[in-house]
C-alpha cells in the first residue's frame, strides 16, 4: 500500500465511500467558507487523492456542491422519519429529537445545508426547495391527515421550519440552550399557534 502525502498508508476506499468521504469533506468546506472561497482542488488535497480522481466523481465545481447539499438533505429526511401511530405531539417532539441528533452528529453538514441559500446555483436552490417542501409535507401530512391541509397552514408550517434553522444555527453557534430546552422551544412555537388533532 503506497505512503500517503503525510506518511501514513493510503487507505483503499470503495466507491461509495470515497464519494462519502469527498461529500463530507465539501460539507465541512462549505459550512466554514462562502462558495466562492472553496476550490475543488483542495477537497482532493485534504483527501489526499488526485484531481483527476475528484473530477471523475464530480465534474465540475458546480456538481459537487449540488451534490453535497443533496446528501445532507437526504440525510436529515432519512433521519427525521417518525412513527405514524404515535400522537401528533409525540410525533412532533420526537421529530424534533431526531432533528437535533442530525444537527449535532453532522454540524458541519447542516451548516453547509444551509448555507447553500447563499449559493448561486439554481440546483442547489432547487434541492433546497425540495428538502423543505418535504418537510413541510411530512408535517402537514400528520396535521391534517384526512384532509387538504389550508393554505395558511401550510404557510405558517413553511415560517416554521425557516424557524427551526434559525434556532438550530444559533444553537450550534452559542450552545446557551440546552437540547431540550431547544427541542422544547422549536415545539412551543409551532403548538402554541396550530390546532393538534387528538
Amino acid at each position: 500500500m503506497a505512503p500517503s502525502a503525510s506518511g501514513r498508508p493510503r487507505s483503499r476506499l470503495s466507491t461509495a465511500e470515497r464519494r462519502e468521504q469527498l461529500l463530507r469533506i465539501g460539507a465541512r468546506l462549505f459550512a466554514e467558507r462562502p462558495y466562492d472561497d472553496v476550490w475543488i482542488e483542495q477537497v482532493a488535497d485534504i483527501a489526499e487523492v488526485s484531481r483527476g480522481l475528484l473530477y471523475h466523481y464530480f465534474p465540475t465545481k458546480r456538481d459537487f456542491v449540488t451534490e453535497v447539499i443533496k446528501a445532507e438533505g437526504e440525510r436529515l429526511l432519512a433521519m427525521t422519519r417518525t412513527d405514524p401511530t404515535l400522537p401528533v405531539a409525540e410525533q412532533l417532539l420526537s421529530g424534533l429529537d431526531a432533528y437535533l441528533r442530525y444537527v449535532e452528529a453532522n454540524e458541519d453538514g447542516y451548516r453547509a445545508l444551509h448555507a447553500g441559500t447563499a449559493i448561486a446555483v439554481d440546483d442547489v436552490r432547487d434541492v433546497l426547495d425540495n428538502n423543505f417542501a418535504e418537510q413541510g409535507r411530512r408535517i402537514l401530512a400528520v396535521l391534517c391527515p384526512d384532509a387538504e391541509p389550508p393554505e395558511t397552514l401550510r404557510v405558517i408550517v413553511r415560517g416554521w421550519l425557516a424557524f427551526v434553522v434559525a434556532v438550530c444555527l444559533d444553537w450550534l453557534k452559542y450552545r446557551r440552550l440546552t437540547r431540550d430546552q431547544t427541542r422544547d422551544l422549536c415545539a412551543k412555537a409551532l403548538l402554541d399557534i396550530v390546532v393538534v388533532p387528538t
